[in-house]
């Protein structure tokens, strides 16, 4: 008889599950027989989404919705639906954010750094503020950072930021959370293989060229992001951590 998942029955809360990261570790979870709420701005996506989670497990419950993490309304309302249907949360995976455009700080203008600053950083601590007085003991989060938010890039200012901001957050919420058994980390990745990343959208040339970088001569997928994700919700004594995942950057 094969032993359950220390994830069966739980029930995760996900941002940004549309696609890339979100999606790749929306599958495993599900795969894993947790229940999952998603979210996503991209409906259509999300739906995508579950589709393929229903395929690892056929009768477990998963919900769908469309969530803009700026919008505090719609990350109460959602959360709350949520709760209302499962009676609790076991874990939280903050995936929604914007990837960047690499531009000089001068040429980068009020609505783009505030959509960053809003989507980014906002959401994050939206979806945790929502979700906090409905974690107990043995619950987690997990916020995504990047590398960028590590190791700071030319032309990306705003979104490293956000990025490091996450971090800060995420640090203080372990420090502040930690005592009622409630634990708070970030995965920071690297450069991943997905649809919206600035190397996959400017061409197979550039994502040659940017896995040059890489000590492991390429891009990572968002499955290997997902794997990290997962251990970190079992992983009952790592709190405000940060866990980088590039590949070996330069």
């Amino acid at each position: 008889m094969t032993t359950p998942s220390p994830l069966s029955g739980k029930v995760i809360l996900i941002t940004g599950a549309g696609n890339g990261i979100g999606r790749a570790t929306s599958i495993k979870l599900a795969s894993e027989g947790a229940s999952l709420a998603l979210s996503d701005i991209d409906l259509a996506s999300v739906n995508e989404t579950a589709a393929q989670c229903v395929e690892q497990r056929p009768a477990q419950s998963h919900t769908i919705n469309e969530v803009d993490v700026s919008n505090v309304a719609s990350v109460n309302a959602w959360v709350m639906a949520t709760v209302s249907r499962y009676g609790r949360l076991d874990h939280i995976f903050n995936c929604a954010g914007i990837n960047p455009i690499q531009i000089p700080t001068v040429d980068t203008t009020d609505e783009y750094s505030q959509r960053l600053i809003s989507v980014n950083l906002g959401g994050t601590f939206n979806v945790c503020r929502a979700c906090i007085p409905h974690l107990l003991s043995g619950s987690s989060v997990v916020n995504v950072s990047s590398i960028v938010g590590v190791q700071p890039r030319a032309g990306m200012a705003i979104y490293a930021a956000t990025k490091a901001g996450i971090i800060g957050l995420s640090k203080s919420m372990a420090m502040e959370l930690g005592p009622q058994g409630i634990r708070v980390n970030v995965v920071a990745p690297g450069e991943i293989y997905t649809a919206t990343n600035v190397s996959v959208i400017a061409g197979e040339e550039t994502v040659q060229r940017a896995g040059q970088k890489v000590a492991l001569g390429r891009l990572g997928r968002p499955d290997e992001i997902a794997d990290v994700v997962i251990w970190m919700f079992q992983s009952s004594y790592m709190n405000g951590s940060v866990i980088e995942v590039n590949g070996g950057v330069e």
